[in-house]
């Protein structure tokens, strides 16, 4: 899975990690950076970087790369 250069930039702010390390297979808790608060981070960074509202059904839903992609495609974004 190639990630948009946005995705990808979205992905290493807010995790504070290479970009080398978002893979597809990388999950929530995957690594130490992927946490709680990173998490949050992140959902704010793509609400922000896309001006979305995630809803709380999606945000749930996104513990993976992959899975990020996929609800990205509810609103309207081919990341």
């Amino acid at each position: 899975m190639n990630l948009s250069p946005k995705l990808l930039e979205v992905f290493t702010t807010a995790l504070a990690v290479p970009a080398d390390q978002i893979t597809a297979d990388l999950d929530y808790q995957g690594i130490p950076e992927w946490d709680s608060m990173s998490h949050m981070i992140l959902i704010a960074e793509l609400e922000s970087s896309y001006a979305i509202t995630i809803e709380t059904d999606d945000l749930l839903e996104m513990t993976s790369v992959t899975n990020v992609v996929d609800r990205l495609k509810k609103y309207g974004i081919e990341a």
